[in-house]
């Protein structure tokens, strides 16, 4: 059975907000490689199974995980769930995340914004460099567990200046 993610998936606005969640996040991150349970991931990810089973579900029933296996162990019954996709897009004005929106009351903000001139094929290597760079910081932060920590939105938008006739 292949358990190779989609490269990336288009979701509704009701997945997106699924994904408006650190830790959602870092449980896709876990899922992408193989099947794990719940306890695996809690495990990799140092939180309670109990959370992390609540998320899963949370995940899975959106649509963005798939159940792979069942085995028995013990007389339990191990699940084993492996993400969908590793990037997730979404069509028209709606954000993939609520808090990328531009009227979010938040407490800290950065905006970084510039134009370049690219042909097809460093579009394509500029988006992939980004999803590498995102990606280092996924696996980086997922053993956070620092008091001080806060959760934050980060979304990268390559967009072209010109408009569809």
């Amino acid at each position: 059975m292949d358990f190779t993610p989609q490269s990336s998936l288009p979701i509704s606005v009701e997945q997106s907000k699924l994904l408006g969640n650190a830790k959602r996040i870092k449980i896709i991150a876990a899922l992408q490689d193989k099947p794990k349970t719940a306890k695996q991931v809690a495990d990799e990810l140092k939180q309670t199974p109990g959370s992390i089973h609540y998320h899963i579900q949370k995940l899975y029933e959106g649509g963005l995980i798939d159940l792979v296996d069942t085995q028995s162990a013990g007389g339990i019954i191990e699940k084993y769930y492996k993400a969908k996709a590793k990037w997730y897009s979404s069509e028209g004005a709606q954000f993939n995340d609520p808090a990328l929106a531009q009227d979010l009351d938040d407490v800290s903000r950065t905006l970084l914004s510039l134009r370049l001139y690219l042909s097809p094929a460093q579009r394509e290597e500029l988006v992939s460099e980004f999803r590498s760079f995102l990606e280092q910081w996924v696996q980086k932060t997922a053993d956070n567990h620092e008091d001080n920590s806060q959760e934050f939105a980060i979304g990268v938008k390559v967009v072209s200046t010109e408009q569809k006739s």
